[in-house]
């Protein structure tokens, strides 16, 4: 497999132009992805949760604490764009906090338990918006446009479905299930 590929299993974020329909499966999937990575990680020995999605990545347990990091500073980022106009949204260096003692921590229940609370905030946080909210923009560093909260609705979708395949694929590259 070429390692394009490997790094990005689903392919690359690409935003759409959602409608409503969209937005709604879109939350979805983000209200539902602890209940998905539990069931994925939930009965890996600390052994299994060392695997690694292609050479020299993060591995399975760094994957679950990025997911808890990056998802707390997008439902910061979400209550910034609502409630400032066009807010400056702070990035961090994901790769320097992976190394991080709770970021590298075998045990990632405490990490999977706040998936769970935070993406049911998030996610009363989200359905409640009203159509308007979602055009609203932040300046992202990274970016040289605005960025809607649309644009990062989709982005945290993505971004959550993106993880789980690298887990996926570490498993399936181990034969943990077979």
């Amino acid at each position: 497999m070429n390692p394009e590929a490997l790094k990005y299993p689903i392919g690359q974020y690409n935003y759409l132009q959602a409608d409503q329909e969209v937005i709604n499966k879109w939350i979805t999937n983000i209200e539902e992805l602890p209940q998905k990575l539990k069931k994925l990680v939930g009965t890996l020995s600390y052994e299994e949760l060392e695997l690694q999605y292609r050479p020299d990545s993060w591995n399975i347990k760094q994957i679950v604490h990025h997911l808890a990091d990056s998802h707390m500073n997008s439902f910061i980022r979400f209550k910034l764009i609502q409630t400032e106009d066009n807010p400056t949204i702070k990035t961090y260096d994901e790769a320097k906090w992976a190394k991080t003692e709770d970021g590298n921590n075998e045990e990632i229940s405490d990490s999977l338990d706040l998936l769970e609370a935070l993406h049911k905030r998030w996610s009363i946080f989200l359905k409640s918006r009203k159509q308007e909210d979602w055009q609203k923009v932040c300046a992202h560093p990274e970016h040289s446009e605005p960025k809607t909260m649309k644009w990062m609705l989709g982005m945290y979708e993505w971004h959550g479905r993106h993880h789980l395949a690298h887990i996926k694929q570490a498993i399936e590259k181990a034969g943990v299930f077979e």
